[in-house]
């Protein structure tokens, strides 16, 4: 698999724990900054949800990042271009802009000091402390987006 098609599927316990995960917005618990994520469905159109942390950048800034890599919510959003980040009843409506690979260095970096005690296991070796060089090779393959 390269990094322009890396997905990294549920494994064991993982669909019981995304349904758990996925939950908590729903419910309007947000656990550092996670919101469920509706993105239209780029064949069906239906609204598709999965739980994803906003993060927030030092300029301001807020950016998903997909740590699984190029899944369906991602090529949904390509296609769409739009969302909403849910938490309980509240909706936020919001644009996207897919980040180049060049520019997401700090981003990933930030991502795993933020998160990496939970999705670090999907960045295969590579934490906050990695360097640049490593964070720009692994790049491709963990998508990013900007909200506006």
């Amino acid at each position: 698999m390269d990094n322009a098609t890396r997905y990294l599927g549920p494994t064991g316990f993982d669909p019981i724990m995304n349904k758990i995960a996925n939950l908590l917005p729903k419910l309007g618990i947000s656990i550092m900054g996670s919101r469920l994520l509706a993105v239209r469905g780029r064949k069906s159109g239906e609204w598709r949800t999965t739980m994803v942390n906003v993060m927030t950048a030092a300029d301001g800034e807020r950016y998903l990042v997909a740590p699984r890599g190029h899944t369906q919510w991602v090529r949904n959003l390509r296609v769409a271009g739009d969302g909403e980040l849910r938490l309980g009843r509240k909706v936020e409506q919001f644009t996207a802009t897919e980040i180049a690979d060049t520019d997401k260095v700090p981003l990933l970096r930030l991502y795993l000091e933020k998160w990496g005690w939970e999705v670090g296991k999907f960045f295969e070796g590579v934490d906050k402390n990695a360097s640049n060089e490593q964070l720009a090779a692994i790049a491709p393959g963990f998508p990013v987006f900007r909200l506006a």
